[in-house]
């Protein structure tokens, strides 16, 4: 694997579904599948629908990816499925059967520009949008569109260029496929052709790309296609249940009519509504006139008096019910008057006649109900009318009396009371003359419904399909001048529309580098995914942007996902104040200042979806008529700084002082004109508005995200003032933008004059620019007839790249120091007005560049992604010139045991302790295994707000504890503690805020270092196994380690390969062999460190199967020396405070040395080794090591010999001394073999004698000194571990590797050997 290669890894987790959840990744990119814990030892199948090589996308076409097990071996830890991806778009993905959990991952984009086809990161977009019949004929397009290239764009977004409809919105569009005629001059023909050669003649030559609207909602009412195809919209025919709504909406556009001639003013509507009475009585119309006249619920209710007949029918001709059923209506399909029915079934069970004569009564009692059930139709459908009337008086309030509103004036046929939901293409006439015409195919099937939106509707909800009553119900706010498009499920429901909008979809995409969605959260979602994949049929590399207002995040990510959306448009605009405006910024993009690195290799996370950021869109209102004209520049400034594509709309540089609307709007925007003067009408130049200041801002922006910077930090310095930082990671550079929003007019309102001052970190470098609005002598404005334009009377003061003494802005810049690490420049302003800008670029105080320049450099033995900003040490520490993984080959595992773990008990048994956050709590080691498993935490979520970082940024107290925890042990550890002491005397150095990302780096290299070198000391077993594996056996250096005081009793002074010590305290030599914790934290230090059967349990797996054959073979025989009544302790205790109360240790020590004896190469020869017996007899003192010493084969048989014999004895110090919860009889211990079955038995009930060694503890719930779970007879474990033991030695005894053939018992006052004891020793060793 490339060191640079990235690698995401998705953990599969059975039943997870991630539809909702937003995956990004970048081409280039490798995606792993692995396996989580609920699906390892599964066979699962991972399907995607990513092409195979040479193949097309086709969203429905899976195929199945190949599992890699690269360690060969049989568990599923390191098994993976992986993607080269290469090609940008959405996939899905699924796995297990019935698709039992999936989800999307989207592919960015590769965006290339210029002659030398340079990429375009996304970061780098600064967008301007142009509404495209603002910019005259196609040959006057450059003169235009240089104004973008001029102000430091390098991508315009066109709104669709296509034919108009009536109504001159640039989104209602009358034929998709043309270009619209108004870009040819006279005597000129231009088509798609000559638009994209203009587009790529700004691809090459002006390094800008060109993208434009798709609108797949929608088309002109006045479309020709849809009149010569109406099944393409929704219609009377094929859309019945729109039929109630049509009679509405013709009955309301009467009443318009009715309004605009006057003839309701007597009734108090006049044709100009001022007021709430008109309102009121309008609402009266309504309840009064209209509603009655057009008898909406008849379309929901059922006629009676023929259901009635045929319901005596079937009760006279003997009609049967099939089943228990409620009467209700039940809808007419095409939405007739009257035309409902029931559910004979379920009438004829409710009114079931009791003779001949009841027929009539049942007919009755239907009639009744059928009454009611068109009365609760009608109270219904007048739910329905009161929000149609609420609706129709809200657009009325909003579009002629309100503040805000269009102030639309008299009512007129061009204006009407409220739009229309459908079209009329036929003459007008009366009411009662139209309504006819819904009952004529030919007619109705022109009746289409307009497209609109629905406030606070769900996204995923197509609002004309059957189910919905938003239009009956006036619910839409809609778009009279287009017609809603009708797609069906598929190409095959509707061919035509979908023919069209793919022709559409593929000029689109061969023209322009990308798309916006228009209306996207409306888009039905499969329409959308159909088209994109056609387009990016065309352009593999589509840019695909959009607008979503679902109002959440999951839901935005539902459209982000399945159709892989490159940019979601975000607003500045939406912000309400300044602080809302920086945390904006925030959101939309960038690591936090000081960010961790991420390793290349590391689990694909969930992220929000790439923003453009754009100061205002094209559709919403002007910030001047919201804000002041001295916003726009700082608020562009807050915009720039974002680690995101940015951008604008044509007419916010130039201080257009109104929303220059699709729909209205037809003047032509002014043109470029460096020379042209602040007054001159159609031209602009960098004088003009804010364009100098934005010139300057795209500038940097581009640089910004260019060079890598990438961190970001917002600081709202007080109500108005926003400082956002953006910092480069490898350089440590910085860019600080101070900017003074003015949300009102500084003119009307007051700002504090005091200002208060900033501390930078750092050295300020330069003063990269320095503006602010400022009022200019040019007249005053007027609306110009022909062109856009905007505020002649404001202009932007700049001043770049200049020396901070220079500035106008700061009024001084003085030099301060917080701690010897970290020099703070503080700026005190002058000048920093509301509407003001200015931007330092900062570097690192000179030392502090250095000092992380040299530790760069020596970071890079770990990550070659630190060769970038690294500086050569010519002063490096001797420790320095060593190479760590030097350092770290010299430490044993023992050593190991003390780098890497080492709870906070084995760290006071030596004076210390781990380390604790003060306000957080203490780290679970004091080795670096208890920092890096805080840091796995902290590191993928950048979270450096956690209170290990605090610490780390507030004092070296934790730097200093983990290089002088090793310093003080001296040997090779000391060596490792001295690298890091080295390392962290540059760390100390270097700015606080830096301080956890690179001690996180130094403990990263150090740790994977020592992993590494920990593995190489193990089996081959291990270093060929699975990661799965080596995790596993890093338990062996966790539990096993040398303390303070040796845990185990001596060996014997004969026994070779014997590690020693040299005792500080006693000035004499001891040994040290490794010894095992029975349990973090609780036992692992003094007395209670190690237990016999914990530590036998364990001993195959934690030192056998790791290779650590040495240090399994020592306790093997520390512990054979401890052998006392033919048990081994329970509880070690050193061996002189040993209890033997325990029934399985020494089964589970026989278990051991046989596994010993069959893995260890030439293992055997432990049998041969001298135990020096602590405890000779069972009432012996302890006996000093080498006193008695007996071949380890002696102690196997007497341990035999003992339970043949039968164990029977009372504990030492037997009472709550050594056990609180014990009753008297459970410190009776006996162990024996039953004579008739050769099983080993024994113990009662009141004690445990096993692993199951839970004691009852609670005198309330009376099972104090009564075992959970009683072993007392023959424990199966036992049984088998003896059975396994008897057969290995009589084994070991044909091969001559065992002396003994019989055991020698004492019974009835005398000596008996095998031969005399047939049923019993026979039975033992050879029946089993």
């Amino acid at each position: 694997m490339s060191p640079s290669k990235q690698i995401r890894v998705l953990v599969l987790n059975d039943m997870e579904k991630l539809e909702r959840t937003l995956f990004r990744l970048e081409q280039g990119f490798e995606l792993q599948f692995r396996l989580g814990p609920t699906l390892q030892g599964k066979h699962v199948h991972v399907h995607i629908n990513y092409p195979a090589v040479g193949e097309r996308f086709d969203r429905h076409r899976f195929h199945t990816l190949d599992w890699v097990n690269p360690t060969g071996r049989e568990d599923d830890s390191d098994k993976f499925c992986s993607l080269d991806l290469q090609i940008a778009g959405s996939y899905q993905y699924y796995f297990g059967h019935e698709k039992s959990g999936g989800g999307y991952i989207v592919v960015d984009p590769v965006l290339r520009v210029g002659a030398d086809n340079h990429v375009l990161p996304l970061d780098c977009i600064c967008i301007q949008t142009y509404l495209a019949k603002c910019l005259g004929p196609l040959d006057e397009w450059l003169d235009r569109l240089r104004v973008s290239k001029e102000t430091g764009y390098n991508m315009i977004h066109f709104t669709p260029l296509q034919t108009l409809g009536e109504s001159r919105s640039c989104y209602s569009l009358a034929d998709q496929l043309e270009v619209n005629p108004e870009f040819s001059p006279p005597g000129q023909s231009y088509t798609w052709a000559d638009v994209g050669n203009l587009v790529e003649k700004m691809k090459k030559e002006w390094d800008m790309l060109c993208i434009t609207d798709v609108v797949y909602n929608h088309t002109a009412a006045n479309s020709a296609w849809i009149r010569k195809h109406p099944e393409c919209g929704y219609n009377l025919m094929n859309s019945p249940h729109l039929r109630p709504a049509w009679v509405l909406d013709r009955a309301l556009w009467y009443v318009t009519c009715d309004i605009a001639d006057g003839k309701y003013a007597e009734r108090g509507v006049p044709a100009l509504i001022q007021s709430e009475h008109h309102l009121n009585a309008i609402r009266g119309i309504f309840w009064q006139d209209v509603f009655p006249k057009i008898k909406l619920w008849e379309f929901f209710q059922v006629k009676v008096e023929p259901l009635v007949e045929q319901f005596r029918t079937l009760l006279q001709t003997g009609g049967k019910t099939d089943g228990k059923k409620q009467l209700r209506v039940i809808q007419d399909p095409q939405y007739r008057r009257f035309g409902n029915t029931v559910d004979m079934n379920a009438a004829l069970e409710m009114f079931v006649p009791n003779g001949p004569g009841a027929i009539e009564d049942c007919c009755n009692w239907l009639r009744k109900r059928l009454e009611e059930l068109n009365a609760e139709q009608c109270r219904e459908v007048n739910y329905h009318q009161e929000q149609a009337t609420n609706c129709c008086l809200g657009t009325v309030s909003y579009e002629r009396l309100a503040g805000h509103g269009p102030k639309l004036g008299p009512v007129t046929r061009k204006h009407p009371l409220v739009t229309r939901y459908f079209t009329f293409p036929f003459k007008e006439s009366t009411l009662e003359h139209d309504l006819p015409l819904m009952d004529q195919p030919d007619k109705a099937c022109h009746f289409l419904a307009h497209n609109g939106w629905v406030m606070g509707d769900d996204p995923l909800r197509n609002f004309a399909e059957p189910g919905s009553n938003v239009y009956i119900r006036r619910e839409l706010i809609a778009w009279g001048d287009s017609v809603k498009l009708r797609y069906g499920n598929g190409p095959e429901d509707c061919p035509y529309l979908w023919a069209h909008m793919q022709k559409y979809t593929e000029i689109t995409a061969k023209y322009f580098a990308g798309v916006r969605l228009d209306n996207c959260h409306s888009t039905p979602l499969h329409v959308a995914e159909f088209m994109l994949a056609a387009a990016r049929a065309v352009k593999p590399d589509l840019y695909v942007v959009a607008e979503l207002f679902t109002g959440s995040e999951e839901l935005d990510n539902v459209f982000v996902t399945r159709l892989g959306i490159s940019s979601l448009i975000r607003e500045a605009m939406s912000a309400g104040d300044s602080h809302e405006e920086g945390r904006l910024v925030y959101r939309y993009g960038g690591e936090p200042v000081g960010a961790f690195l991420q390793p290349s290799l590391r689990p694909l996370v969930p992220s929000i979806a790439h923003a453009m950021f754009l100061d205002v869109t094209h559709d919403n209102e002007c910030p001047i008529q919201i804000r002041s004209v001295f916003d726009s520049l700082p608020s562009s400034a807050i915009v720039s700084m974002a680690c995101c594509a940015t951008g604008s709309t044509r007419g916010y540089d130039e201080l257009v002082t109104h929303q220059i609307s699709v729909v209205s709007e037809e003047r032509f925007y002014q043109k470029w004109n460096p020379q042209a003067k602040a007054s001159a009408p159609g031209e602009v130049s960098l004088q003009s508005g804010i364009i100098a200041g934005k010139l300057a801002l795209n500038r940097l922006h581009q640089e910004l995200a260019a060079k890598g910077f990438n961190q970001v930090y917002v600081d709202q310095v007080d109500v108005d003032i926003v400082a956002v930082t953006r910092h480069c990671p490898s350089s440590h550079q910085s860019v600080v933008a101070v900017c003074r929003t003015a949300f009102k007019n500084p003119k009307h309102h007051k700002y504090s004059d005091e200002v208060p001052p900033m501390f930078i970190p750092g050295k300020i470098e330069e003063v990269v620019l320095e503006a602010r609005t400022v009022e200019r002598q040019a007249g005053s404005y007027r609306k110009d007839e022909k062109s856009i334009n905007g505020l002649p009377g404001f202009t932007v003061e700049i001043k770049e790249h200049i020396q901070l003494k220079d500035s106008r802005v700061v009024k001084q810049a003085g030099v301060t120091s917080k701690g010897r690490n970290e020099f703070v420049q503080e700026i005190v302003f002058e000048r920093l007005t509301p509407g003001s800008v200015i931007t330092f670029r900062v570097s690192l105080d000179p030392k502090a560049q250095e000092l992380v320049g040299v530790l760069r450099n020596h970071l890079i033995q770990f990550n070659p992604h630190y060769a970038a900003g690294s500086v050569p040490d010519k002063n490096a520490p001797e420790i320095l010139k060593t190479p760590l993984t030097q350092v770290m080959e010299k430490l044993t595992l023992a050593d190991m045991n003390v780098l890497l773990f080492r709870c906070d008990s084995e760290e006071k048994e030596d004076g210390g302790g781990c380390y604790s956050i003060p306000g957080w709590t203490a780290l679970k080691y004091g080795g670096l295994q208890g920092l890096l498993s805080v840091m796995a935490d902290v590191r993928p979520k950048n979270d450096l707000g956690h209170p290990f970082c605090d610490n780390l940024r507030q004092g070296d107290w934790m730097i200093d504890y983990v290089s002088n925890r090793l310093v003080s042990r001296g040997g090779t550890l000391g060596e490792v503690g001295q690298w890091l002491q080295a390392m962290f005397g540059y760390l100390k150095h270097i700015p606080r805020y830096l301080i956890p990302c690179y001690f996180d780096a130094i403990l990263v290299g150090a740790y994977t270092t020592a992993l590494d070198a920990t593995f190489k000391q193990m089996s081959s077993f291990v270093q060929e196994g699975s990661s799965f594996v080596r995790s596993l056996a890093l338990g062996s250096v966790q539990m096993c380690g040398v303390g303070r005081f040796p845990a185990l009793p001596p060996l014997s002074p004969a026994l070779t390969n014997v590690p020693y010590r040299f005792n500080t305290i006693t000035n004499q030599q001891e040994q040290c062999c490794v010894s095992m914790a029975a349990g973090l934290p609780h036992f692992s230090a003094g007395i209670f460190r190690c237990w016999g059967r914990d530590t036998f349990i364990a001993l195959r797996g934690l030192l056998l199967v790791t290779g650590r054959h040495m240090e399994a073979r020592n306790i093997i025989l520390s512990f054979a020396g401890t052998l006392r009544h033919g048990l081994i302790p329970n509880l070690l205790g050193e061996g002189v405070s040993a209890r033997y109360n325990c029934r399985d240790a020494v089964w589970w020590w026989l278990q051991c040395i046989q596994d010993y004896c069959n893995i260890v190469p030439n293992g055997a020869n432990i049998l041969q080794c001298p135990v020096s017996r602590m405890y000779p007899t069972d009432d012996s003192q302890p006996q000093a090591p080498g006193t008695v010493d007996q071949p380890l084969y002696d102690v196997i048989h007497e341990a035999l010999q003992r339970h043949m014999q039968g164990i029977e004895f009372r504990e030492r110090n037997a009472g709550p001394q050594i056990d609180r919860n014990m009753r008297d009889e459970g410190f009776n211990i006996v162990a024996k073999v039953n004579p008739d079955t050769g099983f080993v038995y024994g113990g009662n009930r009141f004690n445990c004698g096993t692993w199951m060694d839970k004691m009852g503890e609670s005198e309330r719930a009376r099972n104090k000194g009564i075992p959970a779970t009683p072993r007392d007879g023959s424990a199966v474990e036992i049984v088998a571990l003896c059975k396994s033991a008897v057969r290995w030695l009589v084994e070991l005894n044909k091969q001559g590797l065992f002396p003994y053939t019989s055991i020698n018992i004492h019974r009835d006052g005398k000596d008996n050997s095998s031969a005399e004891c047939e049923p019993d020793v026979i039975f033992f060793f050879l029946n089993f």
